[in-house]
């Protein structure tokens, strides 16, 4: 009896443990069974298909195919992706020390580093690249060219650019240099004889929180910090240690920072400020945007979440997702989502939800929009980025001006008019003379401004006059197009002191590089001119944090 028990208790644990057998190696014979089939199915196109295929290309294809079903930060990264890594891990690169990116169809200089080859031997924003050594370039193989700028530090590089108002084209002989990666784009008081220090961070790579704790310190020096704007707009994020090095220089010791959870939810990663807050009790105003993403959004998420600071702008981004590199074979590498994370009040702020009606993704992690509370009991919400505290915009009100700027149009005639002009010192010209210009150069460029119902005047006078209708009810929409055209004079003339300002902008880079570019900026920020009265005005400021209700 008692041996039949001991089998039956036997089988029981075998049929229990096969169970837990089964559900665990179901997921390996799936895989197993998968990848038999795409490697037959991959040996059977590259050997039998009509074309002859490029195997590598082939595979490519599928990875990124592959890839595409999870999520757009989910992304395998090749060899000459691998240079783009590197400077946001390790901070630095090998090149000449400028920006360059498609203006107007041609590969044209866009920014340039202060300090290095090129700026020191001469290479101007506006200029545009034709030729690197003996291969030209052109939109067609723009792509390509971070192969020819970037490398080990010693190479040179021969350039050919061309320039406007210069007939001949320039060549320059240019040696790459350890380009050093600045987080923290401008720091300084501003307004120059306040108590309020500036900080633009733009990017969080390796050093970013030593940058932010060195400022600091350098500026308590030179008198006492009152107040502090970050300026986090347009940062798209970097390196999850930096966001808690950064927020550990504003928050008290020992504060949450975030929390990090991966597949397995019950296994939370906390990270906690782990010392004095170099800022010390100063108030703080933080700037956001919709370009405000990833590390931007946890050092924002962090401030508000502990009251303390504001937050100042238009909601942020929205990414709550963190990624790991795994290193693969030559020289390549996979960048896989493995976690959210989530702000010190429990909130996830990640805005799309990938895991919605897709088949690959068979458990849902769907993120609805809750309420949460900040330490003074502040509502907050998940699902939708960080909501500033004080909602202000920065756009201009004017389509004209966003057409202008789409079209390049300001960047253009900057390049053009501090190419021929040998006077450097602008702020001794009117403003007058810049919108008088500009008008002009308008004029000459043929620029045309198209509004939304322009066009569909258009389209409709264009299917009336093809189906032959009345010729005095096409004219009436001509004269009314006329009539809207006449109004973008009108126009163009209340928008005067925007462009004098864009105009401005441009100029103060093409001058003082990107120092230059930010001051400018700042005298004509309203998001900077908020935080900047509310940092002032103590009882407004308490208020919105909710001190003393």
């Amino acid at each position: 009896m008692n041996k039949l028990i001991n089998k039956i208790a036997l089988l029981s644990l075998v049929i229990i443990f096969a169970g837990f057998v089964k559900g665990d190696s179901d997921i390996f014979f799936k895989m197993s069974k998968s990848i038999d089939i795409f490697g037959r199915i991959y040996k059977e196109v590259n050997l039998n298909y009509v074309d002859e295929v490029d195997p590598t290309e082939f595979m490519l294809s599928g990875i990124k195919g592959m890839l595409a079903a999870l999520d757009p930060y989910t992304i395998y990264i090749d060899e000459t992706m691998k240079k783009d890594i590197d400077v946001i891990t390790k901070g630095k690169y090998g090149g000449i020390g400028a920006s360059v990116g498609i203006r107007n169809d041609n590969i044209t200089v866009v920014d340039l580093i202060e300090g290095y080859s090129a700026q020191r031997q001469g290479i101007r924003i506006g200029d545009v690249i034709v030729q690197v050594d003996e291969i030209k370039f052109s939109k067609e193989n723009y792509n390509e060219l971070g192969n020819y700028l970037k490398g080990n530090p010693g190479k040179i590089v021969s350039i050919i650019i061309e320039r406007d108002a210069i007939e001949e084209s320039l060549t320059f002989n240019l040696v790459l240099e350890e380009i050093v990666i600045k987080n923290l784009s401008y720091y300084g008081f501003v307004p120059d004889s306040s108590n309020n220090v500036y900080l633009k961070l733009s990017s969080f790579s390796r050093s970013a929180g030593e940058e932010v704790k060195k400022a600091l310190i350098e500026l308590k020096k030179e008198r006492e910090i009152k107040s502090i704007v970050l300026d986090l707009r347009g940062n798209p994020g970097g390196l999850l240690d930096q966001a808690i090095d950064v927020s550990e220089k504003f928050l008290t010791k020992g504060d949450l920072v975030v929390s990090v959870k991966g597949r397995d939810t019950t296994n939370v990663s906390n990270y906690y400020a782990g010392e004095e807050a170099v800022s010390g009790d100063a108030k703080i105003a933080v700037l956001v945007d919709e370009g405000t993403a990833s590390a931007s959004e946890i050092v924002a998420g962090a401030i508000q979440d502990h009251d303390r600071g504001i937050v100042v702008g238009t909601q942020s981004f929205g990414k709550g997702l963190v990624q790991t590199l795994v290193p693969l074979s030559y020289n390549t590498s996979l960048k896989i989502t493995t976690a959210k994370y989530y702000t010190p009040s429990g909130r996830c702020i990640q805005k799309v939800d990938y895991s919605k009606d897709n088949k690959v993704l068979t458990s849902s992690s769907t993120i609805a929009k809750s309420e949460f509370a900040t330490d003074n009991n502040r509502k907050v919400f998940s699902a939708g980025g960080i909501l500033p505290d004080t909602i202000v915009s920065n756009r201009s009100d004017s389509k004209l001006i966003s057409q202008l700027l789409a079209k390049g149009m300001f960047f253009e005639f900057t390049t053009n008019y501090y190419n021929v002009n040998s006077e450097k010192d602008f702020s001794k010209i009117n403003d007058e003379v810049f919108y008088s210009s500009f008008t002009s150069f308008l004029r000459d460029k043929g620029f045309v401004f198209n509004s939304k119902i322009e066009k569909s005047l258009s389209e409709l006078q264009k299917s009336l006059s093809e189906d032959q209708i009345n010729e005095d009810l096409i004219k009436e929409i001509n004269n009314l197009i006329n009539r809207i055209k006449s109004d973008y004079s009108v126009e163009l003339t209340e928008v005067s002191k925007e462009i004098v300002c864009e105009i401005k902008k441009e100029l103060a880079a093409r001058i003082d590089g990107r120092d230059g570019r930010i001051k400018e900026s700042l005298k004509h920020d309203k998001q900077f001119d908020s935080a900047l009265n509310l940092l002032n005005e103590d009882s407004i400021y308490l208020k919105i944090l909710a001190f003393g209700d």
